[in-house]
């Protein structure tokens, strides 16, 4: 019982001095990190058969593959040429207000490959049949052959950290899914 009541001190303590850590960090204008995360339900026997020669493909690690739930590539594409693209695959939240410094850390927590792409504006991507009617942006239309994009480029199980943004409005979209969007504002 004794033991039991030293860990329980011990995780107060340690909880106790980490919320003081991080008041203190705020305090000293000490950037904070902020998470984005990047969803997916891909299909891996639709997606990575694409790829023929038995190849294990990008689809990997997909959670409601094994109920039934995910999206097969042919879907995918239907439900984009349809102008109603998935709504399971999006950067979660669709919108953030962050202070100047902050970091932005973009987690792919999907089974796809994504890019995380500061644009102008919204709009379509490098996979046309997944552009729902639009046209695509001059920030995707190179692919991965653009290095500016390639750099963009968030793998499954992988994150990338962004920063240095200024005051502002900034949009960021995927461009291999161009309906994966999110609207950061820089305070």
């Amino acid at each position: 019982m004794r033991a039991i009541a030293t860990l329980i001190g011990l995780t107060m303590a340690v909880t106790l001095a980490g919320a003081m850590s991080a008041r203190a960090e705020e305090e000293e204008g000490c950037p904070s990190l902020v998470q984005i995360v990047a969803l997916d339900e891909c299909d891996p026997d639709t997606f990575n058969a694409a790829l023929g020669e038995g190849g294990t493909g990008f689809c990997h690690n997909v959670a409601l593959s094994a109920l039934g739930q995910a999206t097969t590539l042919d879907d995918l594409f239907t439900k984009a040429a349809a102008g109603t693209p998935d709504p399971g695959w999006d950067f979660e939240p669709d919108s953030v207000a962050i202070k100047k410094g902050d970091v932005l850390s973009v987690v792919n927590q999907g089974g796809e490959p994504h890019t995380f792409t500061e644009v102008a504006h919204f709009g379509g991507g490098f996979i046309p049949g997944l552009n729902h009617g639009e046209n695509p942006v001059p920030e995707c239309a190179g692919g991965f052959k653009d290095v500016a994009v390639a750099r963009t480029r968030i793998l499954q199980g992988s994150h990338l950290d962004i920063t240095g943004l200024s005051k502002g409005k900034h949009l960021f979209e995927c461009c291999i899914h161009p309906w994966m969007r999110i609207t950061v504002n820089v305070e």
